[in-house]
C-alpha cells in the first residue's frame, strides 16, 4: 500500500488546458474515485499517475517519492481497464503470471502467486483455460487478478465496468469493492457513473472541465454539494432559485416562489460561505426522492403531473408548479399518480442545501 499525492498537476494537449492544477490526496489502503463526465479530466490524471502521459507541470508523489520522470514499468502500478486488454491467444495462467516475468520470480513462486490470484477473484482452477471460453464478468476478474498478482503499491481502474451489461455491473461492483477491502491496496477508480462511485467509494472527487470541484464521502456529496454542477450531476435534483431572508446559529433561512420560507440547516449550507446577509440571492437545493407526493388539497403546494416514468418499485414524476418544473422520485405503494393529475408537495427542509445562484449548474 502506499499514499499518493498530487501537487498542482497540470496537463496541456496544445492549447486545450484538460487538467488546471489538481491538488489531491489519496490515502493508505482507499478507495477513491475520479468522477465526472467525459473530458472532465480524469482519466487524464489516471494516465500520469501511472506514466501513460506526463504532466506539463507539478508534481506525482507515491509514498515520498517523485515518480514523475519515473517510467511505467518500475512504478509497481496495479491497471485494469475497460476492455479487459487480455491476450487472446495466451492462457488464463499465462495472462495473469505476464506481470511477473520481468520481477525475478520463480516457476514455482509463479504458479503458486497466479493460483493465489484466482483464488482472490473467485475463479479457481482456470489457469488452462482461454480468455475467449470466459463470460464478460470473469474476463473483468482476470484481467483484475493480473493487476493484483504483482502486489502493486497502487491500483488504478478506468472505467472497468462500463463494457458489462447492467445487472452484471452491479454484482462486479460489489465483488470488486470487497476484493480491494480484503487486499487492502490504495485504489483509484475513474467513472462517469454516480452510482458506482456512491456505492464503492471511501472518498469521491468530483471534476469537470478539467477542475476538481468537490472532494468528500459519499455522503458529503451527495447530501451537501459544493456547486450546481455537483448537485446535477450526482442524482436528480431540482435548482430552484432563493433568496436568504435570515439566519440564526443552527438554520439559513431561504424563501422561494414554490414553497416560501424554507430552514435550511448550517452544516447545509457550507457552500454559501459568508454570503448569508438579509436579500442575497441563492439556491434551494432538493433531491428528487426527498420531494413526496400526496393527494390533491391542503395548505401544502400543489403542483400538475406532466409526465410519470414508471420504475417498478417507483416512479419518477415531472411536474409543474406555475412556471417550475419540478422531478419527484417516490415508491409507489399501490398505483402511481397519473399524468395530468394534480398533487400536493411537501419537502423536508433537513434535506435541502443551500448553494450561491451564481455557480452555474
Amino acid at each position: 500500500m502506499a499514499r499518493v499525492e498530487l501537487v498542482n498537476i497540470r496537463k496541456s494537449f496544445g492549447a486545450v488546458k484538460a487538467v488546471h492544477g489538481a491538488d489531491v490526496v489519496f490515502e493508505e489502503g482507499s478507495f477513491t474515485t475520479l468522477l465526472g463526465p467525459s473530458g472532465c479530466g480524469k482519466t487524464t490524471i489516471l494516465r500520469m499517475i501511472s506514466g501513460l502521459e506526463s504532466p506539463t507541470g507539478g508534481d506525482i508523489l507515491i509514498g515520498e517519492r517523485r515518480i514523475n520522470d519515473v517510467p511505467i514499468h518500475k512504478r509497481n502500478l496495479g491497471l485494469v481497464f475497460q476492455n479487459y486488454a487480455l491476450f487472446p491467444h495466451r492462457t488464463i495462467g499465462e495472462n495473469i503470471a505476464f506481470g511477473l516475468k520481468y520481477r525475478n520470480v520463480s516457476k514455482s513462486d509463479v504458479a503458486q502467486k497466479v493460483k493465489d490470484a484466482l483464488d482472490i477473484v473467485r475463479l479457481p482452477s482456470v489457469e488452462d483455460r482461454y480468455p475467449s471460453q470466459l463470460s464478460g464478468g470473469q474476463q473483468q476478474r482476470i484481467a483484475l487478478a493480473r493487476a493484483i498478482v504483482i502486489e502493486p503499491d497502487v491500483l488504478l481502474l478506468d472505467e472497468p465496468l462500463s463494457a458489462l451489461d447492467a445487472n452484471l455491473r452491479e454484482d462486479m461492483r460489489v465483488e470488486l469493492k470487497a476484493i480491494q477491502d480484503r487486499i487492502g491496496v490504495t485504489s483509484i477508480f475513474v467513472t462517469h457513473d454516480q452510482s458506482e462511485a456512491l456505492a464503492m467509494s471511501d472518498k469521491i472527487i468530483v471534476m469537470s472541465a478539467g477542475r476538481i470541484e468537490q472532494i468528500g464521502t459519499p455522503e458529503e456529496v451527495y447530501n451537501t454539494p459544493a456547486s450546481s454542477f455537483v448537485a446535477d450531476f450526482l442524482g436528480a435534483s431540482n435548482m430552484l432559485p432563493a433568496r436568504v431572508v435570515g439566519r440564526d446559529t443552527r438554520h439559513v433561512l431561504l424563501e422561494t416562489a414554490e414553497f416560501g420560507q424554507t430552514a435550511i440547516p448550517l452544516a447545509r449550507a457550507a457552500a454559501l460561505g459568508t454570503m448569508m446577509s438579509t436579500g442575497d440571492k441563492a439556491q434551494l437545493m432538493i433531491r428528487a426522492e426527498k420531494l413526496t407526493l400526496g393527494p390533491a388539497g391542503g395548505d401544502a403546494p400543489q403542483a400538475v403531473i406532466e409526465n410519470v416514468d414508471y420504475q417498478g418499485q417507483l416512479a419518477r414524476y415531472f411536474l409543474r408548479i406555475g412556471d417550475t418544473q419540478l422531478q419527484a422520485m417516490n415508491m409507489i405503494d399501490a398505483a402511481p399518480f397519473m399524468a395530468g393529475q394534480t398533487v400536493s408537495l411537501t419537502l423536508n427542509p433537513n434535506a435541502c442545501s443551500a448553494l450561491p445562484q451564481d455557480i452555474p449548474a
